[in-house]
């Protein structure tokens, strides 16, 4: 079955330079201590590669694979890894619904921020546990929208925040998939007493950075993956995006500004 959902966020420059800044430590800290020298990972939905080529650090002795849907970004990925002289490293296109792999074909199988927005995440996982081999590890963590904890209460924010909901679910995702892994996970197949659940959180809070992730999502509502759908669905009007993006411009300029994003994470234990 080949994906439904829309991507809610899409592929714009905003929205990659906000994925650009995750690495293995501040997106997969959670997946880390599991990790042994030999391992061979896959990493689904890998986007600009960047927590993928810190991966292979881990993993000297074994192989990581990036699986991206949008060709176009892995170009970058690539290039990050050749830049770093890391070889034993790929990175191909492809749907997570349908994987192109033999049954138990690697000992990690890997998703970040992936599953809130593809239309059938219990079959996505179905499919990662079936290419994880024997005593292996399939792992995801996901954010979870409604959670979300920023300083100060500027009224626009819970606006965004409605409205991002109703984007993402018209989308086909849940926005809220941090709460719901280690269900998913036990409706993939996974045993209850093989699913370990844990929450981290990004947090932004010094000026530097609550300005970077203001100025990222000042852009992120008036691009088209995202305003197209909120327009088109009657959820928002042009005029009321762009007040939002003020919202986030003024929010990103307060001296105390603040934000806390939690995703829940699960390793689930193939037995």
């Amino acid at each position: 079955m080949a994906e439904q959902a829309t991507y809610t966020h899409g592929h714009h420059a905003s929205v990659l330079r906000v994925h650009g800044q995750r690495t293995a430590l501040n997106s997969a800290a959670f997946l880390l201590p599991h990790l042994q020298p030999h391992m061979k990972i896959l990493d689904i939905g890998c986007g600009p590669g960047t927590i993928t080529v810190d991966l292979a650090a881990f993993v000297p002795d074994g192989h990581v694979t990036g699986l991206e849907m949008v060709g176009d970004v892995l170009y970058g990925a690539r290039a990050l890894a050749e830049s770093r002289g890391i070889q034993h490293i790929d990175f191909v296109t492809g749907d997570a619904n349908a994987l192109a792999y033999e049954d138990g074909s690697f000992d990690v199988v890997f998703c970040h921020q992936v599953l809130q927005h593809v239309g059938d995440p219990v079959g996505v996982l179905k499919e990662m546990r079936r290419v994880c081999k024997k005593g292996g590890i399939v792992a995801a963590r996901e954010s979870d929208y409604s959670v979300f904890m920023w300083y100060p209460e500027l009224p626009g924010l819970r606006k965004w925040q409605a409205l991002y909901d109703q984007v993402a679910r018209k989308n086909g995702g849940e926005p809220n998939a941090g709460r719901h892994l280690h269900v998913w996970a036990r409706e993939a197949g996974f045993e209850s007493k093989d699913v370990q659940s844990t929450v981290s959180s990004w947090c932004f809070a010094t000026s530097e950075e609550a300005q970077w992730w203001s100025g990222a999502w000042q852009e992120r509502v008036l691009q088209p993956a995202f305003a197209k759908g909120a327009v088109e669905n009657g959820f928002a009007s042009v005029e009321e995006l762009q007040a939002i993006s003020e919202v986030w411009r003024q929010w990103g300029e307060h001296e105390h500004a603040f934000i806390s994003i939690p995703s829940g994470e699960i390793i689930c234990h193939k037995t």
